[in-house]
């Protein structure tokens, strides 16, 4: 049973959009704030997060930017709003999808259900290698080739690229690299992680430019460069 979890603060659409999914066969959780949608997704394996924008405590913006430094499920925004600007910002971001109130539940569940099925393909297929831009990453193997050519990097460097490249056009800081190399309880110095990046980048080469360092925030690997 997927998990979605709806945050919207106008209680006859979040019950509405509720009744809808759970006929579908989904588990729902739904909070009317932004905080009480946090609480619920650092506490269940959500699968699925459907986000108003303007929600109280804390907004959809930044609910959206705080789930995305941690994880790659499917977002997508509500809002009453049909505005370009909001629309751009919103996918820079890191939603997947975007829908303009009044909107017919069915639509949503539809586009939901799409972008589930979608991100079920691309987590299957990066469970074995990833391909982006000349890199190929078998990571059964743990090998790292550039445009065929195989480059030994070290396993802190295999895993920092592995981190980006699987979250690509993200930015992923440096806390959240840090814990996924070393764990919550690393106390180390940061510059340790700087050390790490600049040998890798050194070892792309060429390559190299697709990492681009978002200025004391973290990193973030670019397709289009």
């Amino acid at each position: 049973m997927k998990k979605v979890l709806i945050i919207e603060d106008e209680e006859i659409i979040r019950e509405t959009v509720s009744y809808y999914f759970t006929h579908e066969g989904y588990e729902v959780f739904a909070a009317g704030d932004g905080q009480k949608g946090m609480d619920l997704f650092a506490t269940h394996s959500i699968e699925l997060v459907i986000l108003d924008i303007m929600v109280p405590e804390i907004d959809g913006w930044t609910v959206c930017r705080r789930i995305r430094r941690v994880s790659t499920v499917p977002i997508i925004l509500l809002t009453a709003r049909n505005d370009e600007e909001d629309t751009l910002l919103g996918f820079e971001l890191g939603a997947d999808d975007y829908v303009t109130k009044p909107f017919k539940p069915s639509i949503l569940l539809a586009r939901a259900n799409r972008l589930l099925k979608y991100h079920s393909v691309q987590q299957t297929q990066q469970l074995d290698s990833i391909h982006l831009c000349g890199i190929n990453i078998d990571k059964l193997a743990r090998t790292v080739c550039i445009d065929g050519k195989k480059i030994n990097l070290t396993l802190t460097e295999y895993e920092i690229l592995v981190c980006l490249m699987e979250h690509k056009e993200q930015v992923i800081t440096r806390e959240t690299l840090i814990t996924h190399i070393w764990g919550y309880d690393y106390d180390g110095d940061n510059k340790t992680l700087t050390t790490h990046m600049r040998n890798m980048r050194m070892k792309l080469g060429e390559k190299s430019k697709h990492i681009t360092t978002v200025i004391r925030v973290g990193y973030k690997f670019e397709v289009e460069k």
